[in-house]
């Protein structure tokens, strides 16, 4: 089926409702959100168990009742639909329908647009490979329930002044291991935040310092509709699943009292996958996508939750040189392969996809190749299949592969210094970076390699204490 017959045949998606309560369990409560779209006759009903572990939420900040709205203070609400919004565009995609009603919720054309921007910036992937021709004004409308809505709140609610602490999502990479030690000593007050269960997220957190009972894991579940629907040849492909991260870590951080939520992406995200159009896989990675997130709460949600990147003024090439100078114990947790981890949730390396390739070349300038391999279990560097592979990531080929990689000219510094490192260590190059060599990308980057790793990205959103840490911990040392 195609997108505009798929249009024809299910011309309106429905957010129809939410239920909310809260689970006793032996650990404490958790708040149990359900929502409910509809797609023609197809019913989805998306989960999520989100565990309340501060003394804070669950002596104060538990005080709601759903559906009657009986003390649910506006800030609470507001999140939880926006996580609602933030789900829906996954069960949206499968036909693509030009309307989406809303209920029980009315949205201005600035608001309307704030969404239409993240839906249609970070579906960029899916209508590119998709083969989908559409613009950002026809691609969807809202339109709203003929009844009022039931939540009576104020337009501008005042913020709340009592949140405390800071909650950082771990997924098990090298970036949020990055974070955590680069606040090894503010972490007093810190909570490791994580989506469904991942082996190398929790041991991250714990390597790091922060104990078992501060690890806050959700549960989300996608609704077996979805993947049903999938296999009979309905739409599918990549949406922007950091805005379901950024959306479900500040009612996290917000239910759980915590003031800060703080993320590690880094300014790489923001360079588009292909070369000649804006189409970036890390779209809600981006700064864009932070400086939206940043104005949205600060207009709309209203609900006192601090939100952005540790990393944004960083490369990957420089977070891989922090990186790669932390104890032994990071670099055997950590694990950044989609497709090892989709293997029955192995958490494991594939050895042998662009993301294993990009982490190969991009710790290459600053670990041996050997020891590079014995992490990846892959000695995925001289793989002779790998070329295209490497040639998307740096830029001999006109697209990046879709999945979250360095810039193509960090890609490039990274051969080139790597080239460099091994050879005044008589270390004898992998098959990959010999090939590297030979080609007219060496000579144009190499006087470039020679001075990079000092930059520095303005456009961020720290306080100013947590910039001047980050740019002496991952710049002026390395300079010293």
């Amino acid at each position: 089926m195609t997108f505009e017959e798929l249009r024809q045949q299910y011309p309106e998606f429905e957010f129809r409702d939410i239920d909310l309560h809260i689970r006793e369990t032996e650990t404490g409560p958790v708040l149990v959100i359900e929502y409910f779209f509809t797609l023609g006759e197809e019913q989805f009903s998306p989960l999520w168990e989100i565990p309340c572990k501060t003394p804070y939420a669950q002596h104060k900040g538990l005080h709601f009742r759903y559906p009657d709205g009986i003390h649910c203070d506006p800030g609470f609400w507001r999140l939880v639909f926006s996580l609602g919004m933030a789900e829906l565009i996954s069960y949206w995609k499968l036909a693509c329908p030009p309307e989406v009603r809303l209920w029980d919720v009315f949205y201005g054309k600035e608001q309307e647009d704030w969404w239409k921007r993240l839906y249609f910036g970070g579906l960029g992937e899916f209508f590119y490979r998709n083969g989908i021709r559409t613009d950002f004004d026809s691609f969807m409308q809202f339109s709203y329930s003929p009844d009022p809505p039931c939540w009576n709140y104020p337009e501008k609610p005042a913020q709340r002044k009592d949140l405390a602490g800071k909650l950082i999502p771990v997924g098990g990479g090298k970036d949020s291991i990055v974070t955590l030690n680069l606040l090894k000593g503010q972490l007093g007050d810190a909570y490791a935040f994580m989506i469904n269960h991942r082996d190398s997220a929790e041991k991250s957190a714990l390597l790091a310092g922060i104990p078992q009972e501060r690890i806050i894991e959700c549960r989300r579940t996608l609704d077996p509709n979805l993947l049903r629907l999938n296999k009979e040849g309905f739409l599918n492909g990549h949406t922007p699943f950091s805005a379901v991260v950024a959306f479900s870590a500040a009612l996290t951080a917000y239910v759980n009292g915590l003031k800060t939520v703080i993320l590690s992406n880094e300014s790489s995200a923001s360079e588009s996958t292909v070369s000649e159009q804006e189409v970036n896989h890390q779209y809600s990675k981006s700064y864009q996508f932070e400086r939206d997130f940043f104005e949205y709460e600060r207009k709309y949600l209203r609900c006192g939750v601090e939100y952005f990147s540790l990393l944004r003024p960083l490369t990957e090439f420089q977070i891989a040189r922090y990186f790669a100078q932390l104890p032994t114990e990071f670099h055997e947790a950590f694990r950044s392969c989609n497709a090892g981890n989709a293997r029955g949730r192995k958490d494991e390396w594939c050895g042998h996809c662009a993301k294993c390739l990009f982490v190969a070349v991009i710790l290459s300038p600053f670990l041996p190749f050997a020891e590079i391999a014995r992490l990846l279990s892959s000695d995925i560097l001289n793989m002779a299949d790998m070329k295209p592979v490497l040639q998307e990531l740096c830029g001999a080929l006109p697209n990046k592969p879709f999945e979250c990689v360095g810039s193509r000219k960090e890609v490039n510094i990274a051969l080139c210094q790597a080239i460099t490192r091994a050879e005044r260590a008589g270390e004898a190059l992998p098959l990959l970076i010999r090939q590297y060599k030979a080609s007219p990308l060496y000579a144009e980057f190499l006087p470039q390699s020679r001075d990079f790793g000092q930059e520095w990205d303005s456009e961020n959103n720290l306080p100013e204490a947590l910039a001047a840490l980050v740019r002496q911990e991952c710049v002026t040392k390395f300079a010293e």
